[in-house]
């Protein structure tokens, strides 16, 4: 993926809330992931093959259940997401 493609993917706020949603908790599945982001089902669907071909996410099928979990690479992303996320809650609070 070219790095103007990245910056689109992850510079708008559904696929962060998406990979940190994964990261909360246990593995979840889908349609949890979709409800927890706001995200219609084939949205987050969409957007999860995308983050698995850049190896942050791996799927787990139990059954008909396919199970959503974030590889070492999609916990480093979404924990500095985090990070960047706090400190804009502490930019806007001091701006207050």
């Amino acid at each position: 993926m070219m790095t103007k493609e990245l910056e689109y993917l992850f510079l708008r706020k559904k696929p962060v809330k998406l990979l940190i949603s994964v990261k909360m908790g246990d593995a979840k599945y889908v349609s949890v992931l979709a409800k927890e982001t706001d995200c219609t089902y084939s949205h987050t669907v969409k957007l999860l093959e995308m983050f698995k071909e850049m190896g942050l996410v791996d799927f787990d099928k139990s059954g008909r259940t396919k199970y959503v979990k974030l590889t070492k690479d999609g916990e480093e992303l979404a924990e500095r997401f985090e990070e960047v996320l706090r400190k804009f809650s502490k930019l806007r609070s001091k701006s207050k």
